[in-house]
């Protein structure tokens, strides 16, 4: 990395660290999962403030995934408790359904209706969930995909996007419910390699306004940029976690070391 490019990263990185609020918005406390005999989370702990941006990396089945679909009920925990911006999640619906809508969530394969064009896509949420006048959802709407540098794609179906769209596409539908926080579960991992910097450039103009993030990913350069922590999960349990700068150039668990000397 030449000079330049590590002050950009480093004014970035202390950017976004002055965004950080003291307020915790994210509570994990002795977190298990199972499916069936297979123990996929152990007693994991996590505290997230708002404004922080987390990324979580690790091998395939460590729980990464599992992770973040638990912290909006996709997945149910059976042990220890989860409260995101106040709200414990348990089997209350009502609790369920508000954390749903305070929670955008970001997939690896877009999960976009094909027989909607993109607008309709976009809009549905906000005049289902949020009951917002048709008007008023189709504005917002178009100021994401503003955002996400693709307006004009507005009335088209998907399945006449690129992948790299569609992903971008996924993310503005997310911020059309005005989130607090946002998910993203390896939102690059089924793009072609040529479409993965236009995802990543969005992820981090949207890092940038202070949007607390948790992102699954192992593009490693994007967690050097945006991350006030990177945390390396292995079999359930989070291994290791410190600020981008220590995590990649000073590992301390041989795992760490052996899982960075892999992927970089």
């Amino acid at each position: 990395m030449t000079d330049t490019k590590k002050q950009e990263t480093q004014s970035t990185q202390e950017q976004l660290a002055s965004a950080i609020s003291s307020e915790v918005i994210i509570d994990l406390n002795k977190v298990n999962k199972w499916y069936g005999d297979f123990h996929v989370l152990k007693d994991i702990d996590l505290v997230v403030h708002k404004g922080e941006r987390i990324v979580v990396c690790g091998p395939s089945g460590s729980g990464k995934s599992t992770l973040i679909r638990c912290i909006n009920h996709l997945e149910e925990h059976q042990e220890g408790s989860i409260v995101v911006d106040g709200i414990t999640l348990d089997k209350n619906l009502k609790n369920i359904d508000h954390i749903r809508t305070e929670v955008g969530m970001v997939f690896q394969n877009f999960n976009l209706f094909p027989h909607l064009s993109i607008l309709e896509n976009l809009t549905l949420g906000p005049t289902w969930v949020r009951k917002m006048p048709k008007a008023d959802a189709e504005a917002t709407a178009m100021t994401y995909l503003e955002r996400v540098k693709i307006p004009e794609q507005a009335d088209k179906y998907p399945g006449q996007l690129s992948g790299g769209q569609q992903q971008r596409v996924a993310i503005a539908r997310s911020l059309c419910m005005n989130p607090k926080i946002m998910l993203f579960d390896e939102p690059t991992s089924a793009l072609d390699p040529e479409m993965i910097k236009e995802v990543l450039d969005v992820m981090v103009e949207l890092a940038e306004t202070g949007m607390t993030m948790i992102v699954v990913t192992h593009e490693m350069g994007f967690a050097k940029t945006i991350a006030d922590r990177v945390i390396f999960m292995d079999e359930g349990d989070i291994v290791e976690e410190n600020e981008p700068n220590e995590f990649f150039n000073n590992p301390q668990h041989e795992r760490t070391k052996l899982f960075l000397s892999q992927i970089l």
